[in-house]
Order: C-alpha cells, then structure tokens, then sequence
C-alpha cells in the first residue's frame, strides 16, 4: 500500500509540475521536506531532493531520517534501501496516464488546484511570484495529513540521465513484487 500511493504520488507530482508550464517543462528538480501526520498527532518528517525529467523517468533522493532512493520510470520502480543493503524491483499495475491527469486537475483560485486520483484529493499550492509548486497537501488512506514543501526549484535544467540508473550492489538482497 506504501509503494503503491508512492506511485501514484510522484506521477501526480511528475504531471501537475507539467500542468504548470507543459509546453515549456522539460525537467524539474527539487529539495522537499515531506510531513506526515498521523490521527494521533505523530509527525514524521523526510527531507531529500527529487529529480523528474519529462521523459518518466524520476529520482526520489530521500536523505533523512533514513537513506532511500526511489527510481520510477515509466511503470517500473525500483526501491533502493542502502540501510538494509536491499532494493525492490516491482512492476506497477498499470502506467498512469499523465494527459489524463493533468485534465483532471482544476484551478481553484490564482495559485492553487486541486485534483483527485485514486480517491484522494490533492492541493497543490504555487508561488505567486514564480508559478512553481511550493506545496502538496493532502489525506491518504489511513487518514495521515501529508503535506509536502518544495524549495530550490530547477526547471528545465539539464539532467544527466544516468543519475536515473540503478544497479544493486553484488551483497544486496533483491526482493522482487
């Protein structure tokens, strides 16, 4: 259920960034900080950077409070946990249709949208200044409020496409879903 909202979500990142600008974007990276909390008013807090080029393919960087790299492209996924010397290879059920998503996303005043995939709504917030997405919140199934800050946004900056590969060192377990 994790990696599967972990899909959906960074799609609907990868197609929201482009419903911005969609004729001009052509990559977008990003340090976020991602805040979950729970109903019982636990937070937890990730930090790391993500990298999407237009292309499917996109890098999640997560840095703290655990090291893990999450590798999409298109509909495969590979999750890298250096911290458990693993990586999951999965295929996704289906590959989301980006055109489909960015149709369904509506403007709701000069600087926020909102859209709902896979019954769960989603605000997206831009900056005034710069039209770049500052901030994603929303509710997932167990009912955690997740709300997710870009800064140092890059747009149309040319990214190496080897960063997007992944090759699991020889001592790793390889769990395959």
């Amino acid at each position: 259920m994790f990696y599967k909202m972990i899909f959906v979500f960074i799609v609907f990142l990868t197609s929201l960034n482009a419903a911005i600008d969609i004729k001009n974007l052509k990559s977008f990276q990003a340090d976020f900080t991602q805040s979950i909390k729970s109903i019982n008013n636990k937070i937890i807090e990730y930090k790391g950077i993500i990298f999407i080029k237009n292309t499917g393919k996109i890098l999640w960087k997560y840095k703290t409070p655990i090291e893990k790299n999450v590798y999409i492209l298109n509909d495969f996924a590979i999750i890298d946990e250096p911290e458990l010397e693993q990586a999951i290879y999965t295929q996704l059920q289906s590959e989301i249709n980006i055109i489909k998503l960015l149709n369904a996303s509506k403007k709701i005043n000069e600087n926020s949208y909102i859209t709902n995939i896979d019954e769960i709504d989603y605000l997206i917030e831009s900056s005034k200044d710069t039209n770049e997405i500052e901030i994603i919140k929303y509710k997932d199934k167990l009912d955690n409020n997740v709300e997710i800050k870009f800064t140092n946004q890059v747009s149309n900056k040319d990214i190496q496409d080897h960063i997007f590969k992944f090759t699991a060192p020889e001592h790793y377990d390889i769990i395959r879903k």
